[in-house]
């Protein structure tokens, strides 16, 4: 997964690559998972970015996103 995000959070509040809101609906939630500090919720965006997402008691974060899988010029082949 490429991240577009450092460890502490999210640089913006909307997807790079589609403008969504990241605290907007619809997202496809992929899993969840409980931490000792909140939980861990991995979500698909509406342009095809995972995104993950953490929930504490500092509210909701994107702490990573990966790139659609369909964006022009995205290389498949590891390189």
């Amino acid at each position: 997964m490429t991240s577009t995000t450092g460890a502490t959070g999210t640089t913006g509040t909307a997807c790079p690559y589609c403008g969504w809101p990241d605290r907007a609906e619809p997202f496809r939630v992929v899993s969840r998972h409980a931490t000792a500090a909140g939980s861990t919720v991995w979500t698909r965006c509406g342009c095809g970015s995972l995104q993950v997402r953490a929930v504490d008691a500092r509210g909701m974060r994107v702490v990573s996103r990966s790139r659609p899988a369909d964006v022009p010029g995205a290389r498949t082949d590891g390189r």
